[in-house]
């Protein structure tokens, strides 16, 4: 899912989650009956693709916030923020919703546990109400889209109390009422796929956010060791989700969302400073990059591809389980990050280019084999 201002590595870390959605589901379709884990022990760790999702969210924070952190937490602008999230966001969004919905009708449905899309999955997803109004999801992975349009919403009122009362009152105004409707209601453990999630992620995205200040905080600040915080806040959560496994997990991402992502922000700390280097290094290089590059297509696109190669083509040829979970594997996956660089380099990357429909003609006028020749 797409970011903002960019650091050296971030784009490595999203293409690498990127990845684990598209293995988590791949898993989904041939091992499971989700959340349950049938599969060999070795596949449990394939189990968690949520909280790939919630990673995704505290990046986008961070990577949002950098820039105006930079800036005194001055956003520079609500009219030109919403129309630059809208132009990055909505056209690569509203390419993959039209073919999610013909392979969904034509071909295979959007997800492991829908069934065919009608006339009011186009209108909720098309305006991007699906965390809103529950309908026939035409790409289980879309349903984060619009917890993520909500979130930059609300991006601009979150800066201005981050300028004005400061981190702690940001952090608390968003976390505590969602801790105490935890501890309150009897519906806090909702299944993974659900609405009204928003409120409930909302302090994901705002640890991210406050993440962000490490851009511009003192030296001796900067210099502390984050990514030794990262691994000791998260390996307690790690441990509970091994011992518990997959089915008490999902049943308990309420609290599981909350409990990774300060590990989630001082690994972001980590990167944004520059330590560790070697994993800076590794997460900078061609091959991580690119693979972030295209990240938010993969994301968006990967489910179809996955869909047909997992529920059309390997029942004809192999047996349930392991046999075509490693059919899938190595099919859908370069598969789906072959989709994603042809959707990307059509419906993303010249909107990432240009920031105007004129400059957008121009760069797909500038394109190889567009030229005119006369």
């Amino acid at each position: 899912m797409p970011g903002g201002g960019r650091l050296s590595g971030l784009d490595g870390l999203r293409g690498l989650a990127a990845a684990y959605v598209v293995l988590f589901h791949c898993g989904v379709l041939t091992l499971r009956r989700f959340p349950a884990n049938p599969g060999p022990s070795w596949t449990i760790w394939l189990s968690y693709g949520r909280i790939s999702v919630v990673f995704f969210l505290a990046l986008s924070g961070f990577s949002l916030a950098v820039g105006p952190a930079r800036n005194g937490w001055r956003l520079g602008g609500l009219t030109r923020f919403l129309r630059r999230r809208a132009w990055r966001i909505l056209p690569p969004y509203w390419a993959a919703l039209a073919a999610s919905l013909i392979v969904a009708s034509l071909v295979v449905p959007g997800s492991y546990s829908a069934g065919p899309p009608t006339g009011a999955t186009a209108a909720v997803y098309g305006l991007a109400l699906q965390d809103m109004v529950n309908v026939p999801t035409p790409n289980g992975a879309l349903w984060s889209i619009a917890v993520e349009i909500e979130l930059y919403l609300l991006f601009p009122l979150l800066l201005a109390i981050r300028r004005r009362l400061g981190a702690v009152v940001l952090v608390a105004a968003a976390t505590v009422p969602v801790v105490i409707y935890g501890l309150l209601s009897k519906h806090a453990n909702p299944a993974e796929v659900t609405i009204w999630l928003t409120p409930h992620l909302l302090p994901v995205f705002v640890a991210g956010l406050v993440g962000a200040g490490i851009v511009v905080a003192p030296e001796r600040i900067r210099r502390l060791p984050w990514i030794w915080f990262a691994v000791l806040a998260g390996l307690p959560v790690l441990a509970l989700i091994h011992r518990r496994g997959p089915t008490w997990t999902v049943d308990h991402y309420f609290w599981i969302d909350l409990a990774v992502v300060p590990a989630m922000t001082m690994l972001l700390a980590a990167i944004a400073t520059g330590r560790p280097a070697p994993l800076l290094r590794l997460l900078s290089t061609w091959p991580f990059r690119r693979l972030g590059d295209i990240s938010y297509s993969l994301y968006l696109t990967h489910l179809m591809v996955v869909m047909v190669v997992a529920r059309k083509i390997a029942p004809a040829l192999l047996p349930p389980g392991v046999p075509r979970f490693w059919f899938t594997v190595l099919v859908a996956f370069p598969l789906s990050l072959l989709a994603a660089w042809l959707f990307a380099t059509v419906f993303e990357i010249p909107f990432k280019r240009a920031r105007s429909v004129k400059a957008l003609f121009g760069v797909i006028r500038s394109a190889p084999g567009t030229a005119d020749r006369t």
